[in-house]
């Protein structure tokens, strides 16, 4: 666990107690758009999700972690999905949950806690990132951590109504 600690966060494993938490962040709406969903998720489901969240990403190719301030209260989620090991990659993910914790620094160092994870214990060669071209502070987010942009996805998000395009972003351990 000390690997994934900051100076102001650290990052654990999704826990039984975060499926309140995890009801209210899967089941907001104005977050869908990122995350691919379209309908909500019933607590039984969010349930069954948390009771295999320890399987390693291996064998599910994915990771998800809470994002905790020193306290231990829970502010966001960060992901890694699309594990690939053959090729070294993988997805990232994030998503600071409350708007005044936003901006703070929180973001920064929970990517770089698990970039750092995904290059030093995982070995993999590269990280990527989705980010919608309208997003500024992710944009902002990624860029500043070196994150290059390497490709922009055309009309790729259906959203109220109209298409939105994604630009992709990469950071290569050389």
């Amino acid at each position: 666990m000390l690997r994934l600690k900051g100076r102001n966060i650290f990052l654990r494993a999704l826990e039984p107690e975060d499926l309140d938490f995890l009801y209210e962040l899967e089941n907001d709406p104005g977050i869908w758009e990122i995350s691919g969903t379209t309908a909500p998720y019933s607590r039984h489901v969010l349930k069954m999700y948390l009771e295999n969240a320890h399987k390693d990403i291996y064998e599910v190719k994915q990771l998800r972690l809470c994002i905790c301030n020193l306290e231990g209260a829970v502010i966001g989620l960060i992901d890694l999905f699309d594990f690939d090991p053959k090729n070294l990659r993988v997805g990232m993910g994030i998503i600071i949950c409350q708007e005044g914790q936003r901006n703070k620094g929180v973001g920064t160092e929970a990517v770089e806690i698990l970039t750092n994870y995904v290059f030093s214990v995982l070995g993999l060669r590269q990280v990527y990132v989705n980010v919608l071209e309208g997003n500024a502070p992710s944009i902002h987010l990624f860029s500043k951590l070196g994150f290059k942009k390497v490709g922009e996805k055309q009309d790729w998000i259906y959203s109220n109504g109209s298409f939105k395009n994604e630009i992709l972003y990469q950071k290569i351990n050389r």
